[in-house]
């Protein structure tokens, strides 16, 4: 190398190099590892399969809170003028189950 340096100026250039080259793998490690840690989450996912059709027809055994629970729809009594008292479900009683609140 013809640039008319001391050995020392060189080493000390070089030395200078290899600090600023060390310097920036940190900063780049440390930027991954930063990223690294936002995870991305999915969101759950839906059902798709209804667990009641759109008329339910009660069986024996079943309550209007076991049918709640099994079809998701918590608006039975709403969407079913003819219950007039929720406790008195009885099996063969149609139900119309809103197929927009099932899980």
């Amino acid at each position: 190398m013809a640039c008319g340096c001391s050995s020392t100026a060189m080493a000390e250039r070089i030395s200078w190099y290899c600090a600023l080259l060390v310097a920036l793998m940190l900063v780049l490690s440390s930027c991954e590892s930063s990223t690294s840690k936002f995870t991305v989450q999915q969101m759950p996912q839906r059902n798709t399969k209804k667990a009641c059709d759109d008329i339910y027809m009660v069986r024996e055994g079943e309550t209007l809170q076991t049918i709640i629970e099994k079809c998701g729809d918590p608006y039975i009594v709403e969407g079913n003028p003819h219950i007039q008292d929720p406790d008195d479900v009885f099996p063969g009683l149609l139900i119309k189950i809103n197929p927009f609140t099932n899980l």
